[in-house]
Protein backbone atom coordinates (compact mmCIF):
# COMPACT_ATOMS: atom_id res chain seq x y z
CA UNK A 1 0.00 0.00 0.00
CA UNK A 2 1.49 3.29 -1.13
CA UNK A 3 1.21 6.63 1.29
CA UNK A 4 0.29 9.78 -0.04
CA UNK A 5 2.50 11.86 0.72
CA UNK A 6 1.73 15.75 1.80
CA UNK A 7 3.66 18.70 3.29
CA UNK A 8 2.79 20.96 5.73
CA UNK A 9 3.19 24.66 5.55
CA UNK A 10 3.53 26.96 8.41
CA UNK A 11 2.88 30.54 7.38
CA UNK A 12 2.75 33.80 9.47
CA UNK A 13 0.89 36.86 8.69
CA UNK A 14 2.79 39.52 9.18
CA UNK A 15 1.56 43.18 9.28
CA UNK A 16 3.82 46.15 8.05
CA UNK A 17 4.37 49.13 10.76
CA UNK A 18 0.95 51.86 10.24
CA UNK A 19 3.33 54.93 9.46
CA UNK A 20 -0.08 56.87 9.54
CA UNK A 21 -0.86 56.64 13.00
CA UNK A 22 1.98 57.65 15.12
CA UNK A 23 1.42 56.48 18.87
CA UNK A 24 2.93 57.80 22.14
CA UNK A 25 4.35 54.31 23.15
CA UNK A 26 7.25 53.58 21.36
CA UNK A 27 6.14 49.37 20.68
CA UNK A 28 9.03 47.34 19.06
CA UNK A 29 8.99 46.76 15.63
CA UNK A 30 8.84 42.93 16.23
CA UNK A 31 5.86 43.14 18.20
CA UNK A 32 3.99 45.58 15.82
CA UNK A 33 4.87 43.45 12.53
CA UNK A 34 3.25 39.99 14.61
CA UNK A 35 0.32 41.14 15.78
CA UNK A 36 -2.84 39.56 16.38
CA UNK A 37 -5.19 38.95 13.16
CA UNK A 38 -8.20 41.32 14.58
CA UNK A 39 -10.59 40.72 11.05
CA UNK A 40 -12.81 37.75 11.02
CA UNK A 41 -10.93 35.63 8.96
CA UNK A 42 -11.63 32.00 8.67
CA UNK A 43 -10.25 28.88 7.34
CA UNK A 44 -13.21 28.93 4.38
CA UNK A 45 -12.29 32.43 3.59
CA UNK A 46 -8.98 32.03 3.67
CA UNK A 47 -8.64 28.65 1.60
CA UNK A 48 -11.18 30.98 -1.36
CA UNK A 49 -8.61 33.36 -1.24
CA UNK A 50 -5.63 30.98 -1.86
CA UNK A 51 -7.52 29.25 -4.34
CA UNK A 52 -8.61 32.40 -6.42
CA UNK A 53 -4.46 33.37 -6.54
CA UNK A 54 -3.56 29.90 -7.59
CA UNK A 55 -6.14 30.45 -10.17
CA UNK A 56 -5.06 33.67 -11.28
CA UNK A 57 -0.95 32.36 -11.40
CA UNK A 58 -1.64 29.02 -12.88
CA UNK A 59 -4.99 28.64 -14.29
CA UNK A 60 -7.17 25.88 -14.29
CA UNK A 61 -3.72 23.31 -13.98
CA UNK A 62 -3.53 25.43 -10.78
CA UNK A 63 -6.77 24.78 -9.36
CA UNK A 64 -7.26 21.24 -10.73
CA UNK A 65 -3.79 20.42 -8.87
CA UNK A 66 -4.63 22.09 -5.44
CA UNK A 67 -8.20 20.55 -6.00
CA UNK A 68 -8.97 18.12 -3.44
CA UNK A 69 -6.30 17.98 -0.86
CA UNK A 70 -5.55 21.45 -0.19
CA UNK A 71 -6.54 22.21 3.67
CA UNK A 72 -6.56 24.71 7.20
CA UNK A 73 -4.76 22.39 9.22
CA UNK A 74 -4.34 24.99 12.02
CA UNK A 75 -5.59 28.54 11.73
CA UNK A 76 -4.31 31.21 15.03
CA UNK A 77 -5.81 34.55 14.53
CA UNK A 78 -3.93 35.63 18.00
CA UNK A 79 -0.44 34.60 16.62
CA UNK A 80 -1.71 34.98 13.15
CA UNK A 81 -0.49 31.67 12.00
CA UNK A 82 -1.98 29.00 10.14
CA UNK A 83 -0.83 25.59 8.97
CA UNK A 84 -1.75 24.75 4.98
CA UNK A 85 -1.81 21.01 3.97
CA UNK A 86 -1.56 19.90 -0.06
CA UNK A 87 0.17 17.27 -2.00
CA UNK A 88 3.85 17.20 -1.99
CA UNK A 89 4.15 17.65 -6.13
CA UNK A 90 2.42 21.05 -5.71
CA UNK A 91 3.71 22.36 -2.34
CA UNK A 92 5.66 25.08 -4.20
CA UNK A 93 2.87 26.30 -6.07
CA UNK A 94 0.92 26.79 -3.42
CA UNK A 95 3.81 28.67 -1.70
CA UNK A 96 4.09 31.06 -4.62
CA UNK A 97 0.51 32.06 -4.28
CA UNK A 98 0.90 32.73 -0.96
CA UNK A 99 4.18 35.50 -1.90
CA UNK A 100 2.25 36.68 -4.09
CA UNK A 101 -1.33 37.37 -1.98
CA UNK A 102 -1.06 41.17 -0.16
CA UNK A 103 -4.36 41.47 2.01
CA UNK A 104 -5.96 39.63 4.44
CA UNK A 105 -9.01 37.64 2.67
CA UNK A 106 -11.73 39.41 4.78
CA UNK A 107 -13.69 42.60 3.69
CA UNK A 108 -11.65 45.62 3.95
CA UNK A 109 -8.80 43.52 4.31
CA UNK A 110 -5.54 45.49 5.49
CA UNK A 111 -2.18 45.01 3.69
CA UNK A 112 -0.03 42.18 5.20
CA UNK A 113 2.62 39.62 4.15
CA UNK A 114 2.35 35.89 4.02
CA UNK A 115 5.86 34.30 4.60
CA UNK A 116 6.28 30.72 4.62
CA UNK A 117 8.10 29.62 7.65
CA UNK A 118 8.93 25.77 7.52
CA UNK A 119 7.80 23.58 4.91
CA UNK A 120 7.43 20.27 6.69
CA UNK A 121 6.38 16.13 5.91
CA UNK A 122 4.47 15.97 9.40
CA UNK A 123 2.33 18.55 10.72
CA UNK A 124 4.11 17.75 14.10
CA UNK A 125 7.03 19.68 12.97
CA UNK A 126 5.15 22.28 11.89
CA UNK A 127 3.68 22.40 15.27
CA UNK A 128 6.24 22.33 17.41
CA UNK A 129 7.86 25.16 14.88
CA UNK A 130 4.91 27.81 15.48
CA UNK A 131 4.98 27.27 19.47
CA UNK A 132 9.10 27.31 19.31
CA UNK A 133 8.44 30.87 16.98
CA UNK A 134 5.85 32.32 19.66
CA UNK A 135 8.03 31.64 22.91
CA UNK A 136 11.23 32.98 20.86
CA UNK A 137 8.70 36.23 20.25
CA UNK A 138 8.01 36.78 24.18
CA UNK A 139 11.67 35.77 25.14
CA UNK A 140 12.55 39.13 22.57
CA UNK A 141 9.49 41.20 23.94
CA UNK A 142 10.35 40.15 27.41
CA UNK A 143 13.96 41.78 26.91
CA UNK A 144 12.86 44.75 24.94
CA UNK A 145 10.36 45.54 28.15
CA UNK A 146 13.40 45.40 30.70
CA UNK A 147 15.56 47.19 29.10
CA UNK A 148 12.99 49.95 28.42
CA UNK A 149 10.66 50.66 31.52
CA UNK A 150 7.58 52.07 29.33
CA UNK A 151 4.34 50.57 30.76
CA UNK A 152 3.17 50.14 27.13
CA UNK A 153 5.70 47.53 26.66
CA UNK A 154 4.93 45.99 29.54
CA UNK A 155 1.15 45.81 28.77
CA UNK A 156 2.55 44.46 25.24
CA UNK A 157 4.32 41.93 26.85
CA UNK A 158 0.74 40.27 28.80
CA UNK A 159 -0.90 40.34 25.23
CA UNK A 160 2.39 38.57 23.67
CA UNK A 161 1.93 36.22 26.59
CA UNK A 162 -1.65 35.50 26.10
CA UNK A 163 -1.17 34.25 22.37
CA UNK A 164 1.47 31.78 23.54
CA UNK A 165 -1.39 30.59 25.82
CA UNK A 166 -3.96 30.36 23.27
CA UNK A 167 -0.97 28.94 20.69
CA UNK A 168 -0.10 26.14 23.82
CA UNK A 169 -3.54 25.07 24.08
CA UNK A 170 -4.98 25.04 20.92
CA UNK A 171 -1.99 22.73 18.99
CA UNK A 172 -3.92 19.56 20.44
CA UNK A 173 -6.97 20.85 18.32
CA UNK A 174 -7.58 20.07 14.96
CA UNK A 175 -9.19 23.28 13.66
CA UNK A 176 -11.04 21.79 10.32
CA UNK A 177 -12.89 19.07 12.24
CA UNK A 178 -12.76 20.48 16.18
CA UNK A 179 -11.55 16.76 16.91
CA UNK A 180 -8.78 16.31 19.36
CA UNK A 181 -5.39 15.23 18.10
CA UNK A 182 -4.13 13.51 21.04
Amino acid sequence: MVRIKERYLLVNIIFPPDVTSSSAAKVPDFVVQHQPTVERLTPQALLKAIRAEVGLLFGDYGLGALEGNLSVKYLSLATSTFILRCHRAHYRMLWSALTCMDRVPTKDGRPCIFRVVRVSGTIRKAEEEAIRQARQLILAAREQASTGSQVAQSLRLQQVESMLEIVDSGSDTDIATGEDKG
